[in-house]
Protein backbone atom coordinates (compact mmCIF):
# COMPACT_ATOMS: atom_id res chain seq x y z
CA UNK A 1 0.00 0.00 0.00
CA UNK A 2 0.98 3.42 -0.52
CA UNK A 3 2.72 5.16 2.32
CA UNK A 4 1.02 8.60 3.12
CA UNK A 5 1.52 11.07 1.23
CA UNK A 6 0.79 15.55 0.91
CA UNK A 7 0.86 17.55 -2.28
CA UNK A 8 1.60 21.24 -1.42
CA UNK A 9 2.84 23.92 -4.02
CA UNK A 10 5.82 26.08 -3.52
CA UNK A 11 5.37 29.82 -2.71
CA UNK A 12 6.97 32.57 -3.91
CA UNK A 13 8.47 33.44 -0.35
CA UNK A 14 9.89 30.31 -0.16
CA UNK A 15 12.48 30.35 -2.89
CA UNK A 16 15.70 32.34 -3.65
CA UNK A 17 16.75 34.84 -6.19
CA UNK A 18 17.40 31.83 -8.10
CA UNK A 19 13.64 30.55 -7.56
CA UNK A 20 15.02 27.47 -5.74
CA UNK A 21 13.58 26.43 -2.75
CA UNK A 22 15.94 28.02 0.00
CA UNK A 23 17.80 25.15 1.52
CA UNK A 24 16.19 26.25 5.23
CA UNK A 25 12.46 25.54 4.27
CA UNK A 26 12.62 21.66 3.52
CA UNK A 27 12.96 21.37 7.49
CA UNK A 28 10.11 24.04 7.50
CA UNK A 29 8.21 21.53 5.11
CA UNK A 30 8.27 18.61 6.81
CA UNK A 31 7.63 19.93 9.59
CA UNK A 32 4.26 20.89 8.36
CA UNK A 33 3.83 17.67 6.13
CA UNK A 34 4.73 15.55 9.41
CA UNK A 35 1.67 17.57 11.09
CA UNK A 36 -0.54 16.46 8.66
CA UNK A 37 1.05 12.95 9.21
CA UNK A 38 0.01 13.25 12.54
CA UNK A 39 -3.29 14.44 12.35
CA UNK A 40 -4.18 11.69 9.98
CA UNK A 41 -2.32 8.99 12.61
CA UNK A 42 -3.85 9.94 15.68
CA UNK A 43 -7.39 12.11 14.64
CA UNK A 44 -7.39 15.55 13.80
CA UNK A 45 -5.70 17.56 16.50
CA UNK A 46 -6.68 15.33 19.26
CA UNK A 47 -4.69 16.30 22.48
CA UNK A 48 -5.67 13.29 24.07
CA UNK A 49 -4.68 10.42 21.43
CA UNK A 50 -1.67 12.16 19.67
CA UNK A 51 2.16 12.57 21.78
CA UNK A 52 3.37 15.27 22.42
CA UNK A 53 7.23 15.08 21.15
CA UNK A 54 10.11 16.66 20.45
CA UNK A 55 12.47 16.80 17.74
CA UNK A 56 16.27 15.29 18.57
CA UNK A 57 17.50 15.12 15.13
CA UNK A 58 17.03 15.71 11.14
CA UNK A 59 19.35 14.79 8.47
CA UNK A 60 18.18 16.40 5.42
CA UNK A 61 20.21 14.84 1.93
CA UNK A 62 19.36 17.35 -1.03
CA UNK A 63 19.52 15.71 -4.59
CA UNK A 64 17.77 17.82 -6.88
CA UNK A 65 16.09 21.77 -6.04
CA UNK A 66 12.38 22.07 -6.04
CA UNK A 67 11.44 25.61 -7.66
CA UNK A 68 8.71 27.95 -7.66
CA UNK A 69 5.22 27.17 -8.23
CA UNK A 70 6.33 22.90 -8.20
CA UNK A 71 3.62 20.78 -6.55
CA UNK A 72 5.57 18.79 -4.44
CA UNK A 73 4.57 15.15 -3.00
CA UNK A 74 6.09 14.42 0.25
CA UNK A 75 5.48 10.71 1.19
CA UNK A 76 5.94 9.51 5.09
CA UNK A 77 6.96 6.40 6.18
CA UNK A 78 7.70 5.35 10.12
CA UNK A 79 11.11 3.66 9.66
CA UNK A 80 11.45 2.79 13.15
CA UNK A 81 9.91 2.10 16.49
CA UNK A 82 11.59 2.44 19.55
CA UNK A 83 10.42 2.84 23.16
CA UNK A 84 10.60 6.43 23.42
CA UNK A 85 11.13 7.57 19.98
CA UNK A 86 10.76 6.94 16.20
CA UNK A 87 11.86 7.36 13.40
CA UNK A 88 9.94 9.39 9.95
CA UNK A 89 11.16 9.45 6.54
CA UNK A 90 10.21 12.09 4.46
CA UNK A 91 10.66 12.22 0.99
CA UNK A 92 10.14 14.94 -1.36
CA UNK A 93 9.31 14.74 -5.45
CA UNK A 94 7.81 16.90 -8.06
CA UNK A 95 3.66 15.78 -8.64
CA UNK A 96 4.39 13.07 -11.33
CA UNK A 97 7.94 12.76 -10.83
CA UNK A 98 9.77 10.17 -9.38
CA UNK A 99 13.07 11.79 -9.41
CA UNK A 100 13.65 12.41 -5.53
CA UNK A 101 14.41 16.03 -4.56
CA UNK A 102 15.33 16.16 -0.85
CA UNK A 103 15.04 13.41 1.74
CA UNK A 104 14.47 13.89 5.09
CA UNK A 105 15.28 11.62 8.48
CA UNK A 106 13.26 12.73 11.22
CA UNK A 107 13.66 11.10 15.03
CA UNK A 108 11.46 12.07 17.57
CA UNK A 109 10.60 11.66 20.89
CA UNK A 110 7.51 11.42 23.42
CA UNK A 111 8.06 13.66 26.39
CA UNK A 112 5.88 14.05 29.59
CA UNK A 113 5.35 18.03 29.37
CA UNK A 114 5.25 18.01 32.73
CA UNK A 115 8.14 17.00 33.77
CA UNK A 116 9.90 17.86 30.80
CA UNK A 117 11.56 14.04 29.57
CA UNK A 118 11.56 11.52 27.64
CA UNK A 119 8.43 9.09 28.10
CA UNK A 120 7.97 5.75 26.68
CA UNK A 121 5.21 5.25 23.65
CA UNK A 122 2.05 4.06 24.83
CA UNK A 123 1.00 0.87 22.80
CA UNK A 124 -2.43 2.83 21.70
CA UNK A 125 0.43 5.57 20.40
CA UNK A 126 2.75 2.33 19.14
CA UNK A 127 -0.10 0.91 17.29
CA UNK A 128 -1.59 4.56 15.70
CA UNK A 129 2.18 4.91 14.35
CA UNK A 130 2.92 1.49 13.17
CA UNK A 131 -0.26 2.32 10.84
CA UNK A 132 1.64 4.90 8.96
CA UNK A 133 -1.78 6.30 7.81
CA UNK A 134 -1.07 3.95 4.58
CA UNK A 135 -2.96 4.88 1.43
CA UNK A 136 -3.76 8.73 3.10
CA UNK A 137 -3.10 11.38 0.51
CA UNK A 138 -3.91 14.69 1.46
CA UNK A 139 -3.88 17.59 -1.48
CA UNK A 140 -3.00 21.25 -0.02
CA UNK A 141 -1.56 22.26 -3.30
CA UNK A 142 -4.78 23.97 -4.93
CA UNK A 143 -6.03 23.99 -8.85
CA UNK A 144 -2.85 23.03 -11.11
CA UNK A 145 -2.01 25.58 -13.46
CA UNK A 146 -1.51 24.79 -17.16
Amino acid sequence: MEPFRCLFRVRYAEVDAQKIVFNSRWGEFTDAVVNEFFCAVFGLHDANRSPDVRLVRQLLQWHAPGRFDDVLEASVTVERLGTSSFTLRTEFRREGDEALLVEVETVYVAVDTTQGKGRPLSEQERAALGSGARGIRIDLAGPRRA
